[in-house]
């Protein structure tokens, strides 16, 4: 396996399990400590990991996202059941956007199965799934590319939305928290968000609880401002009831 290979299964890793220790990843990989130790120093100066005593933990800023194939593997079961109940809160009709994500790839899945539906997205794996489901009205909002992510981003993206008017709005995140509300580590992604909720009448932000805690170099805006969050059930009680005392209705799913 090659040192990029290596570096890139450790963040995936850490990513799925929030820790991980340095016996653990070299018994998985079947390299020696002091590689493992080498790639973790690696991987700390890119700002992508925090080490530990005996292992690493995810940096909490956020610095780089996972690709999408790698999101799409991470939580799989938990974004099923998050996208199942966030398809619950749509009524026929209505004009719904869908945030570029895995997850949100699974509120489409259910949605898929309504008719007189209006979708809007930046998202092209969303977009490809629905392409062929004539009970939707499809609506791609161009803009820059975004490779890594499979969507687009960027002013144009954002000046497309702003045309519109949307009933109900899925937001996704990779860094969401009390502290900091929901961020990116990505400029592009902040102008289209915030250019969403702008035109939506109802805002809701689905991430599972893997997510909690993180934060990007760009705020995108408060949690009291989107006003409703769909996450699971692992987020600790605690952090529910601090996040409720904004006034922020949040839909736990339960998962375990």
């Amino acid at each position: 396996m090659l040192p990029t290979e290596r570096r890139d299964f450790i963040f995936r890793y850490v990513h799925e399990n929030q820790v991980a220790a340095i016996n653990i990843l070299a018994s998985l990989m079947s390299v020696s400590h002091m590689t493992i130790r080498r790639d973790v120093e690696e991987l700390e100066r890119e700002g992508k990991i925090t080490r530990v005593s005996g292992g690493l933990k995810l940096n909490e800023a956020l610095r780089q996202e996972l690709a999408y194939n790698d999101k799409a593997q991470l939580h799989h079961r938990r974004k099923i059941l998050l996208g199942k109940y966030a398809a619950n809160c749509v009524e026929d009709g209505l004009v719904v956007y869908l945030d570029a994500g895995t997850t949100t790839f699974e509120i489409a899945r259910c949605l898929a199965q309504r008719f007189h539906l209006t979708v809007i997205t930046n998202d092209f794996s969303i977009s490809q799934y629905l392409m062929d489901k004539p009970q939707v009205n499809l609506f791609h909002i161009g803009g820059e590319v975004d490779k890594r992510n499979y969507s687009t981003v960027g002013i144009c993206a954002a000046s497309f939305l702003k045309s519109l008017n949307i009933d109900i709005a899925f937001i996704s995140s990779s860094s969401w928290d009390l502290r900091h509300g929901v961020s990116t580590p990505y400029e592009g992604k902040a102008i289209v968000k915030q250019a969403v909720v702008n035109v939506s009448r109802r805002n809701i932000l689905i991430s599972d609880s893997s997510k909690y805690g993180k934060y990007g170099k760009y705020n995108i805006f408060p949690l009291a401002e989107i006003k409703e969050i769909i996450t699971d059930s692992l987020l600790p009680v605690e952090d529910q009831v601090s996040i409720q005392n904004e006034g922020v209705k949040l839909h736990v799913v339960n998962v375990e």
